[in-house]
């Protein structure tokens, strides 16, 4: 058998250190040994051989390997082990209601009364859309113990169209409005040939322009608005509006930084033969309110300013002035959730116009005098939060001042059977007349959620005034009001609300044939509380219906002197829903 090289070295290796271990250590004496010879030694030589110039090396890391292959013997083996199917909570998915683009609504009552709405909306592509609402509500009248005609018509047709991109959206409109009322408030008894000769009949008509813009992704610019409205009567006035209303938003640091500019012009010409001459109003208000908003946590106040110039012109006079107000604004978690204190301090120039007024009250005359109001400051305070879950609260106290406050009063006539005078100017229409007006009020409102399918709320106000006029004319002290919705089934809802207005104060002239000589009568209108119900049927996910009951109580109450409403009404109708 072959030795290979590696394993006579490591073999010398250790022959020859196991050698150094037995040598004489240093100083050690072994002594003397007597070594007898028993044969003299005699060399030899054995015959040589030749070294093979190539050997043969046997490593096993030249040594081919072996392929080995694995088998695995699998067998099965049983379980008795069965685990628990999972089993849903048994909640039934609520059914997704069908949104419906479109819907229309009739309904038919007594007094002859009419309401009908159509509303369609279309998209044109995923960013623009097209829309358009026809609104008409009209009453033939049949009040008791009112001689002249007492109908009204309102109808209304607005058109839209809207264009939604990523970075902005806007929208245009255009509309037309009529509405068509009578001066029946007659405040005395007259020979029925004059009242036969009495045109009553008033009509307002209003067309709108306007847009608007909002910025999703913008530097300061926020949103703006633009509006035009032209209207007119039937006694030849006429009036333009024209509101402009830009606002800037910028973040600074943690604070946010907003200015709101308002330009509002309004010019109303008013001429007929009441008048003996024409009367011209224009008022060109320019408005800038800056304000910063502050907010750390639980605290957040907005301090800002109301600067107003406003460029006036009523009969040739011309009326320029400046005007600061406060616009200052404050909240505070008291409670998390609970209760919120607020405050504030707020001013600004409010705009007056015929086409306001003739919207607060349809009565008035079309002599009107037009004016802005300086509404100085409006100081308040108050709470609000929640008592529990599913019931919020809100009380809240102020003291408002304002200059050249707009009052309606009953106008002052003439009666001379032998003139022939316009169907306002018996007594039974109303003016506008301009003072200051200091109120203190106190509010509060309660809102409960009982659960999805009832809610209910009230809320009541209360108003004392100051004036330097004999009263705050047909201003009430209390109003109140309640409401309760109430989801009986699927099928079936129901609702009432009711409404409360405390007792007003106007004058009432006796006409004679001398307006100098006119007593004023002061008279005090009797508050009234209107309850009203309706009552809704769902007959499928199109198509419902509906009744309406208006002063159930059959009230004979004047909302303005010489002016009562109509008594208990109802009204049946359907909805239909639907897609183009």
């Amino acid at each position: 058998m072959k030795i290979s090289f590696q394993y006579t070295l490591a073999i010398a290796l250790v022959l020859g250190a196991a050698g150094g271990a037995f040598a004489q250590k240093k100083d050690e004496n072994i002594g003397t040994e007597v070594v007898n010879v028993v044969k003299p030694y005699t060399p030899t030589v054995s015959d040589a051989f030749k070294v093979k110039e190539t050997p043969v090396i046997e490593d096993e890391e030249n040594t081919q390997k072996e392929q080995i292959e694995y088998n695995i013997f699998s067998f099965p083996v049983a379980s008795t082990f069965t685990p628990a199917k999972g089993r849903a909570a048994g909640v039934e998915p609520q059914k997704r209601d069908k949104l419906y683009n479109n819907y229309a609504t009739l309904g038919i009552g007594n007094y002859g009364t009419v309401n009908a709405e159509l509303f369609i909306t279309e998209n044109i592509d995923r960013n623009q859309y097209v829309g358009g609402m026809l609104r008409h509500l009209s009453s033939q009248g049949g009040i008791d113990g009112v001689v002249l005609d007492d109908k009204y018509y309102n109808t209304a047709v607005d058109l839209t169209y809207g264009n939604r991109q990523k970075r902005y959206s806007w929208n245009a409109d255009l509309g037309y409005e009529n509405r068509v009322y009578n001066w029946y408030g007659l405040p005395y008894e007259l020979p029925d040939e004059v009242i036969a000769g009495i045109d009553e009949q008033q009509a307002y008509n209003t067309i709108t322009v306007g847009a608007d813009i909002t910025m999703e992704e913008s530097l300061f610019f926020s949103d703006a608005s633009i509006q035009y409205k032209r209207f007119w009567d039937g006694f030849d006035s006429a009036e333009n509006r024209f509101i402009l209303k830009p606002a800037f938003d910028l973040s600074v640091m943690e604070e946010k930084i907003k200015l709101d500019l308002v330009m509002d012009y309004v010019g109303t010409t008013f001429d007929n033969a009441a008048l003996p001459e024409e009367r011209t109003y224009n008022y060109f208000n320019l408005g800038a309110q800056p304000s910063v908003l502050f907010q750390r946590d639980d605290f957040s106040v907005s301090l800002g300013a109301g600067l107003f110039y406003s460029m006036g012109k009523a009969n040739d006079e011309n009326d320029n002035k400046f005007f600061v107000y406060p616009q200052v604004k404050a909240s505070y978690k008291v409670v998390e959730g609970i209760v919120v204190a607020y405050a504030g301090a707020e001013g600004t120039l409010k705009q007056n116009s015929y086409e306001q007024f003739s919207i607060q009250n349809p009565f008035v005359s079309p002599t009107l005098e037009i004016a802005p109001t300086n509404q100085q400051y409006d100081i308040y305070v108050g709470l609000k939060g929640k008592l529990a879950s599913n019931v919020s609260y809100n009380i809240k106290g102020s003291y408002m001042n304002e200059d050249d406050r707009a009052f309606f009063i009953n106008s002052n006539s003439t009666f001379d059977p032998t003139m022939n005078l316009e169907g306002f100017q018996y007594g039974n229409s109303f003016a506008v007349l301009y003072d200051k007006l200091r109120t203190i009020s106190f509010f509060g409102e309660l809102k409960a959620d009982f659960s999805d399918k009832v809610s209910a709320g009230i809320n009541a106000s209360y108003f004392s005034y100051d004036t330097d006029q004999q009263e705050a004319w047909n201003l009430p002290e209390l109003k109140a009001s309640a409401n309760l919705d109430v989801k009986i089934t699927e099928k079936w809802s129901a609702g009432t609300n009711l409404f409360f207005v405390g007792e007003r104060n106007d004058v009432l002239f006796v006409p004679t044939t001398d307006p100098l000589i006119n007593t004023p009568d002061f008279i005090t209108l009797k508050s009234f509380f209107d309850l009203n119900a309706h009552v809704g049927y769902q007959y499928n996910e199109r198509l419902s219906g509906f009744l309406r009951l208006n002063n159930i109580a059959n009230q004979d109450y004047e909302r303005w002197v010489n002016y009562p409403v109509q008594g208990f009404q109802f009204m049946v109708g359907a909805s239909y829903k639907f897609n183009l």
